[in-house]
């Protein structure tokens, strides 16, 4: 079945059906373009949503960084974010392969259907122009044949008439003649006319309209196709980012397995233990004997008060839960800062000054470094004047060393605090490096006697604790593996080199002093810095 054949007679029915189906086109393409509105505020809500919980901190030791519950949410965040980038692949999607090819289609197929009606038209206008033709043939041979009629009666008549002399009844004949002759000229050009039109309304109607309606047809069968690919296309696109989505989804749910409220637990517990002795029983002081008010009052220096034991923050309260009732500037909240960190309790200020003196080393390397390499630059220029002043450098190297200076004070002045703090707790075993004018490095052992022992990485870590026998005979189950990011000597007692690249299987966490125990798979065992190493336990 085709239009060109069924609807040879509908040709204003053919012209407003695709007219139609091109407004369908284009009320769908405006359709998915507001869905890809849609798609696109969404995913900018979703962003900003991410972006306001997630609140990059400064400082990324803050302690609850540390937790799997908060390092979760922010896996969650980040999932989310990741979510919003597939919604707004799906808008763009969705407008480049729907909104601006149908759109491109549908002026193609606009201009096409156009061409289409215009030819009809030009048709019709040709048919019509040679009815025309006909029907002025036909009234033209009506209007002579009735004339000629007139005139043979005329002549008829004149010859009858016996007063009409032969002249007359001559002229009348020679005059119906002539008429007669005409008519028969319009009667052929008429019977012409008449085959031409008829020839020309079966062209029209059998082959020229015919075939511009199947051509419209065709365009119309085209166009929703076309249609019915960005029906498809419309659920495909979203259906190609699905796995994407999913994998986010699974994301989620991976960060909500993996929050571990029992070592969390344990790191609130390593950040926060203040190293204290829980406080003594008081003694009972019976008035009734006399006891001097005084030596009452001296009694209170044991040091099983709870005042006592806050060591030097003695005018803080000892109490669990603190009083909300009172308001108290941030000036009188906050303990006095010292630079020894004699504010913290025991635990906090040994791992504060470990990680400051830490700190003064690496920069003191980094001048170090860079103080020899004023000097080669010095050296070349003493060989080499055209390359430049040596003389240039004297502040630079001037300053370099007065750098130097300072940072080697405050090491050696961070080392006697942390040996003190060391002191409280655990034996606290060190190992300083100090740095000589011209950038050598010598290593003294805890009591201040030169080592003979090799001179180790300076930016290796400056001290380790350690509180267990590596002479036992039963090896400790591994508790994690790693991997070693950077070279470490090993040349400390108690430590052990590696190398980078290298896997260890852990032993023993780090406790909050910066080092970790590992073992090799020969069984060697020893303490590397922690943050020279990618740790991974087991759960």
């Amino acid at each position: 079945m085709d239009w060109g054949t069924d609807l040879w007679d509908q040709y204003d029915i053919i012209e407003k059906h695709t007219q139609s189906g091109l407004e369908l086109v284009e009320k769908y393409a405006k359709f998915v373009k507001e869905r890809t509105e849609i798609e696109q505020n969404y995913a900018k809500q979703l962003r900003n949503l991410s972006k306001k919980y997630n609140q990059k901190r400064s400082n990324k030791d803050e302690p609850e960084c540390r937790l799997s519950s908060h390092q979760s949410f922010l896996d969650i965040l980040n999932e989310m974010n990741d979510y919003a980038g597939q919604r707004e692949l799906i808008a763009e999607n969705l407008i480049v392969n729907i909104c601006i090819d149908l759109t491109k289609y549908l002026q193609e197929i606009k201009q096409e259907r156009k061409t289409y009606l215009m030819e009809a038209k030009k048709a019709q206008q040709s048919l019509e122009s040679t009815y025309k033709q006909l029907d002025n043939s036909k009234k033209r041979f009506e209007r002579e044949w009735r004339e000629a009629e007139r005139a043979a009666q005329h002549a008829e008549k004149t010859d009858q008439d016996i007063n009409a002399t032969k002249a007359d009844v001559e002229k009348a004949k020679q005059q119906a003649h002539i008429k007669a002759h005409i008519a028969e000229e319009c009667k052929n050009d008429y019977a012409a006319q008449l085959q031409k039109y008829n020839k020309e309304q079966n062209q029209f109607y059998f082959n020229d309209m015919p075939l511009i309606f199947n051509k419209l047809q065709d365009l119309d069968e085209r166009r929703a196709q076309k249609l019915a690919q960005g029906y498809i296309l419309f659920s495909d696109t979203e259906k190609q980012v699905m796995p994407i989505i999913g994998k986010c989804l699974e994301g989620i749910t991976k960060a909500g397995s993996s929050v571990d409220e029992k070592n969390d637990s344990r790191i609130v517990i390593e950040q926060n233990k203040s190293g204290f002795e829980r406080p003594g029983d008081l003694e009972f002081e019976d008035y009734s004997q006399g006891i001097n008010r005084a030596s009452s009052d001296s009694s209170l220096g044991t040091p099983k008060g709870p005042i006592d034991l806050l060591g030097k923050n003695r005018s803080k309260n000892f109490w669990l839960f603190s009083r909300r009732t009172k308001k108290v500037t941030p000036e009188k909240a906050l303990p006095t800062v010292t630079e020894d960190f004699g504010h913290l309790p025991p635990e906090q200020r040994r791992k504060r000054l470990q990680q400051k003196f830490e700190e003064i080393c690496k920069e003191l390397q980094k001048e170090v470094d860079k103080s020899e390499a004023l000097g080669k630059m010095k050296d070349v220029y003493e060989k080499n004047p055209q390359m430049g002043d040596p003389a240039s450098l004297a502040p630079q190297i001037n300053q370099t060393s007065q750098k130097i200076e300072q940072l080697r004070g405050d090491m050696s002045k961070y080392e006697t605090w942390l040996a003190e703090a060391g002191g409280r707790g655990d034996t606290l075993r060190y190992r300083a490096q100090s740095f000589n004018n011209n950038g050598a490095h010598d290593v003294y052992s805890p009591d201040g006697a030169h080592s003979d022992e090799s001179t180790p990485d300076p930016s290796q870590a400056i001290y380790a604790e350690f509180d267990d026998d590596f002479d036992d005979e039963e090896l400790t189950a591994p508790i994690g593996e790693c991997i070693a990011l950077y070279n470490f000597p090993g040349v400390s007692e108690g430590t052990i080199a590696m190398q980078e690249g290298e896997a260890l299987a852990v032993v023993e966490e780090d406790k909050g002093d910066g080092w970790t125990r590992v073992r090799r798979n020969n069984g060697d065992e020893g303490y590397i810095p922690t943050s020279y190493v990618s740790i991974t336990l087991k759960k």
